[in-house]
Formats: C-alpha cells, structure tokens, sequence
C-alpha cells in the first residue's frame, strides 16, 4: 500500500512539473550599472512555473523542494493579522473601518502602520490598474500627509509620534507607487502573488536595435528640442506597453503582463535619463 501511494505520488509531481525555459541573451537592463541602458550580466536562473497560474492549487516540483501557491497558504494568517490589527493598542477597542489605520475612535491614541492594508485601500479607490481617470490620488496623498503633519502629533506620547512617522512613510511609498504606471503594475502583479524580475533578459531584435538607436540619440542631442522629441515618443512607448500591461493583467495572460513591465521598465529609465539631461 506504501509503496503504491508513493508511486501515485511520484506520478502527480511528474505530470506537475513546468518545463525549463531555454537560456535568453546576457543583455538585459540593469539600474545599477553605470550606462542607463545597457547591461551585461549573468542569465535569471533557469525556472519559472511558466504557464502554471498562481491562482490555482498547483504543486511545483523544481531543484527537490515542493513549493505550493502561497496566497493559499497565508489567505489565513493574513484574516488573523487583519483582525488582531483592528484593536486598539492602548484600550483595545475595535477601530472604525473608514479610518483603518490612523486614529482609535475611542481613546484616540494612533494606531501602528497594519500592512495587511493594501496602497489601493488607503487611497479608499477600487483595487485597479487602470486610476488615471478622474482619480484625485494627488489630493488624497495630501490630505493624509495634513493628517499624519508633526505639527499635528507633536503633543503626543513618543510612541504615537513614531507611529505617525511610520504611518506618513507608508503613506509617502503608496503614493510613488500607484502614481506611476510602471510601479503600479508591479504592485498590482505582487498582490496577485507574482514577483517580477524586471532585469530579466529580452531577447527581442527589434528592442535590442531600439536600444541602441536611442542609446546613441540620448547622447549626441545637444538640443532640449530634441531631447523633448525624444521624450515624447517613449513616453508615448510608455503608454501604449501600459495599456498592453492592463490588457494582459485583465485577461490574466501574466507572461505577457511580465513581458509588458520589462519593456515598460526600459522606457521609463529613458524618460529619467532625458529628464536630467534637460
């Protein structure tokens, strides 16, 4: 009987085990390299559970470790996190859920920063690509920072202040973060679970002969004309690999949705290169 259920066993891993994808070019995109775009370094190890989606309870056999989705496995310490950071430190009184993490409604001592609140929820928008539509982030961002000011906590307990301090840096990160596409779609593909690699080799010619024509423009434009020229059509680039990204995203096609934020990855870092040269 043992010995027939290790053989089931071995049968299901063998069924379940993603292929490993061929080695890419060794150029890839790299922020700490001393040129902005071009980067030669090692190629990302071997596996990915390519083709397997994160949303499903699928076991992955890869190098003898057995990995299983993690969502599934901390959806339950995330509910016991959530409800432990709902009570108040000081009176233990639940807090109100329009003010999740700021302010106790009944002792009105501040609260410590809960990281099961999500960048999305402390904005109070719809968890969504797709915010640049008559979304004020702006505005909100500043309303919190009026909110969590020093000015405004100066009197309280040492405590309190450090956990206003805490508070405004979360606060500050979420907002970097959802105000821009290439970082929100990063953001929005580690909620869904997905870690991405942004430094991954791209093996595309087209890309790659891109690369270096605008290598080569970037440095020799002497003019902010053609240095405006240039920013203009990536950040058209930019928009166009964004809205790829949501489409991808929408329809859970995450291989294309990764290689969206690659391609989005290298526009940026043009932008930021042409900016300073401005």
């Amino acid at each position: 009987m043992l010995k027939k259920k290790s053989s089931t066993l071995f049968t299901i891993l063998r069924h379940t085990t993603p292929s490993v994808p061929k080695k890419h070019s060794p150029l890839t995109f790299s922020s700490h390299s001393n040129n902005p775009f071009l980067h030669t370094s090692s190629p990302p190890p071997p596996f990915s559970p390519k083709g397997h989606s994160f949303h499903n309870p699928t076991w992955f056999y890869s190098f003898g470790y057995l990995t299983l989705d993690g969502r599934r496995l901390c959806s339950k310490s995330a509910e016991i996190v959530k409800e432990r950071s709902s009570r108040c430190w000081n009176c233990h009184e639940s807090t109100a859920a329009a003010a999740p993490f700021l302010v106790c409604d009944s002792c009105r001592c501040i609260q410590p920063v809960d990281d099961s609140i999500d960048y999305f929820e402390i904005f109070g928008l719809e968890k969504k690509y797709d915010i640049e539509g008559g979304v004020n982030l702006e505005g909100k961002y500043k309303d919190w920072q009026k909110k969590l000011h020093p000015d405004l906590v100066h009197s309280k307990s040492q405590k309190e202040r450090d956990f206003a301090a805490e508070q405004s840096a979360r606060v500050i990160d979420a907002y970097r973060t959802l105000s821009k596409p290439l970082s929100r779609a990063i953001y929005m593909m580690k909620l869904d679970g997905l870690e991405v690699d942004e430094e991954q080799t791209i093996s595309d010619p087209e890309l790659l002969a891109e690369i270096m024509e605008i290598r080569e423009a970037v440095e020799e434009a002497t003019e902010s004309e053609s240095l405006k020229q240039i920013l203009s059509r990536m950040e058209e680039n930019l928009r166009s690999w964004s809205n790829t990204f949501a489409t991808a995203f929408q329809s859970r096609n995450f291989e294309e949705a990764k290689d969206s934020i690659r391609r989005m990855t290298y526009y940026s870092r043009v932008i930021d290169e042409v900016v300073k040269k401005l």
